[in-house]
């Protein structure tokens, strides 16, 4: 047979997308592996008015050296990389050891290419938070009485509000002010001095902040909170998404239980609302015994279920559900430790998926299975798991709805209304970070629920 040979073409249902453990290689690491987001952590030496200022050892404190005699004498520096965007707030905080000789302290952010002879808010697309004079200056030629004036000992932040999008600035733990932040990114935080023996360190969160910067986090979620639940969902749409999820999967026990509790609590909820169960329903019951035979791990008997209810199913040996319940029968043997049933088993019935590639790296994991003394605690560990079974029995689930003439949207198998729902959800989220130049908290849900595995 010849290798790397290509997935059925038959499979209309991509039953891949149930697990995300069971992607490519690739594309499992990249989901299981969250992107990190650098977070500023020193100074910047190398991108700053070095002539001005001379900047500590550790990188987090910064003294002025110049003279201070001209407008553009200033010593700013800027963090080592941009604000962190993914995320309700940022903020940093300085120390004033010594004000000098007039206090001229600048603190808050701008881009990168700033000139960093100049405070933060003198050019466009920069915002700062002046200690001589507590005024808030915000682009070029901007500048309005904001706050009072810091002098020696005490301790200045500056924030961004990405929620609601706003500069924050505080002084010794209590917040002055904020303003509209109608600058994109990226924007790096800034300090900058303009008189003799101006000195001040930084605390960019390895030490605890003065300000209650957690509070501020809970504050802002309490107000998205509050606008999310002025949104009314009527009792009679929230009772049919349930019944939507459970009838899709075909949890007809639980479907029962809800039924009667729904009833006493929302006698008046019809059924008339645009949520279709009827496909839900197709074959709710052989869903049901299906679903509980793969959970008690008796893949034998789905076997012979499915060619007895559903004989075009298993037509295709080498199908995805094929492949997916031969594996899971390996793996029964494995989890009841009859490991030379489990090698009969795999010479017998899964060398046929071994040229197939879009099975590789699964089939190599339950393989793996066999090189581990204790496999449960190997990294394919989870092949054994209860879990595992869910995503068998899900795969299972859909393969059957997939036999409904009546139903002809593959997405339809997959998901329930619930899961679309959640879906658009994520794509409603991702597109107001995008209107918002990608900044504040990402949505995060189950990778599965996130990334598109509908029809192949």
């Amino acid at each position: 047979m010849e290798d790397d040979q290509p997935a059925p073409a038959a499979d209309a249902v991509n039953l891949f997308g149930f697990s995300p453990r069971w992607w490519s290689g690739p594309e499992w690491k990249r989901t299981n592996e969250p992107a990190e987001e650098p977070e500023p952590s020193h100074l910047n030496t190398f991108n700053s008015s070095g002539m001005f200022h001379n900047v500590s050892p550790d990188k987090l404190s910064v003294r002025y050296v110049g003279c201070g005699q001209h407008g553009y004498d200033v010593g700013a520096v800027q963090a080592n990389c941009p604000a962190p965007t993914r995320r309700i707030v940022y903020y940093f905080e300085i120390k004033v050891k010594n004000a000098g000789q007039h206090g001229r302290i600048g603190i808050g952010f701008t881009p990168k290419e700033y000139d960093l002879r100049k405070q933060p808010g003198w050019d466009p697309n920069s915002c700062g938070y002046h200690g001589d004079d507590g005024y808030l200056y915000h682009g070029s030629g901007k500048r309005y009485r904001f706050g009072p004036t810091f002098t020696s000992g005490d301790t200045v932040g500056a924030g961004i509000n990405y929620a609601f999008p706003q500069f924050f600035f505080t002084k010794n733990g209590e917040l002055v002010g904020n303003v509209v932040k109608d600058i994109k990114g990226p924007l790096f935080p800034t300090i900058a001095l303009h008189s003799q023996n101006e000195e001040v360190t930084v605390n960019f969160g390895k030490q605890p902040f003065l300000f209650d910067i957690k509070a501020l986090e809970l504050e802002e979620r309490q107000k998205v909170r509050v606008l999310i639940e002025k949104e009314y969902l009527t009792p009679t749409v929230s009772v049919q998404i349930i019944r939507s999820y459970l009838l899709h999967y075909g949890y007809q026990d639980t479907l029962d239980s809800f039924d009667v509790e729904s009833e006493s609590m929302h006698p008046q909820v019809t059924r008339e609302n645009g949520i279709e169960e009827e496909g839900c329903a197709y074959a709710l019951r052989h869903r049901k015994i299906l679903r509980q035979l793969v959970k008690n791990g008796d893949i034998d008997s789905v076997f012979q279920k499915i060619k007895e209810w559903y004989p075009q199913i298993l037509q295709n040996d080498t199908s995805v559900i094929s492949f997916l319940l031969h594996a899971q029968r390996f793996i029964e043997y494995l989890r009841n430790q009859e490991l030379l049933e489990a090698v009969g088993y795999a010479r017998a019935e899964l060398s046929r998926f071994f040229p197939i590639k879009s099975y590789a790296d699964l089939l190599e994991e339950t393989m793996s299975l066999l090189a581990y003394d204790d496999p449960q605690k190997s990294c394919v560990g989870y092949l054994l798991e209860d879990s595992h079974r869910e995503y068998v029995a899900d795969a299972v689930n859909a393969i059957v709805l997939s036999t409904n003439p009546n139903m002809s949207d593959p997405r339809n198998y997959l998901y329930s209304c619930l899961e679309k729902l959640l879906r658009q959800l994520i794509a409603c989220f991702s597109q107001r970070r995008a209107l918002n130049n990608n900044e504040g908290q990402e949505l995060r849900l189950p990778v599965e629920l996130e990334i598109n595995h509908g029809s192949g």
